[in-house]
């Protein structure tokens, strides 16, 4: 049996504990808040990237970073909630678009003040102050420093792009 070794001394806080867990209980406060409207957060990112401009299943599916299958499942159900649908793009006759529908504008709408929301309450733990400067830090990482992994020959799950 091995001897036990003290462990190493931190000598910084565990960023990724930190970052780690609050992304996943804000993603879990995010998922409830959009269910109380029938929407997951892939169906909100889908219906406002939508309606931005005309786009195309996979490029919706990059933006979102899902894959084929996850897309395929998300639109399956805006189109059966009567929300969106597929249809051929307007700029490309071999592209469909997803094609956001009156109502699902209306739910988009009502979903992105929900998002906002969540985030609100989130940010509330800072002061004004604190939160302007806390926001311009976590910008400055994901477009900076963290913005893409480093190529590695097992990849960790990539994180989902800015909705």
């Amino acid at each position: 049996m091995t001897a036990m070794k003290p462990a190493p001394t931190r000598t910084r806080p565990d960023l990724s504990y930190l970052l780690d867990h609050t992304s996943h209980v804000l993603r879990t406060r995010m998922a409830a808040a959009l269910a109380e409207i029938g929407l997951t957060a892939r169906m909100h990112c889908v219906l406002v990237h939508a309606l931005e401009e005309e786009r195309t299943q996979n490029q919706l599916a990059e933006i979102g970073d899902m894959d084929k299958t996850t897309m395929v499942v998300t639109v399956d159900a805006l189109e059966k909630a009567g929300l969106a649908e597929r249809r051929p793009s307007s700029t490309d006759r071999r592209a469909r678009i997803i094609a956001v529908t009156e109502e699902g504008a209306k739910v988009a709408a009502r979903s992105q003040k929900i998002v906002d929301g969540v985030h609100e309450e989130a940010l509330a733990a800072f002061s004004p102050g604190d939160q302007e400067v806390f926001l311009r830090l976590m910008t400055h990482l994901a477009e900076g420093h963290l913005s893409t992994p480093p190529p590695g020959p097992t990849p960790a799950r990539r994180a989902r792009q800015r909705a």
